[in-house]
């Protein structure tokens, strides 16, 4: 499967951005999917991530309550909703397919998008 994600781009702190990712194969809905985030210096780490059906959802304890992932089957795309940004959520952020159960680690990755939330 090959991921592409848009979205990225500056906005100030307390605003929103949506980030999608949109996937080719066939197999995109058999999926489970998420979305990772590098920042500067950093680790790449988990953000969010949602069930092949999309009735499951997950996040990171830094973002719950203000992101939302979601998925459409049909049009083979993944989306995060940012609000209430913040400074350190400025990052890198990833798509990624095909989660591992325990680690969430995935299978595929996308390229980047750059999301800088400014003070």
């Amino acid at each position: 499967v090959r991921l592409q994600a848009s979205g990225g781009g500056l906005v100030q702190a307390g605003g929103s951005l949506r980030l999608s990712c949109a996937a080719s194969g066939r197999t995109f809905s058999s999926y489970t999917m998420g979305w990772f985030r590098q920042a500067p210096g950093k680790e790449r780490e988990f953000v969010a991530g949602i069930s092949w059906s999309g009735a499951a959802t997950y996040y990171a304890g830094s973002v719950k309550g203000r992101f939302t992932i979601a998925r459409d089957n049909a049009n083979n795309t993944v989306y995060l909703q940012m609000n209430s940004l913040k400074p350190e959520d400025t990052a890198v952020y990833y798509c990624a397919a095909d989660l591992n159960a325990s680690n969430y680690y995935p299978s595929y990755w996308g390229q980047g998008t750059l999301v800088t939330v400014s003070s």
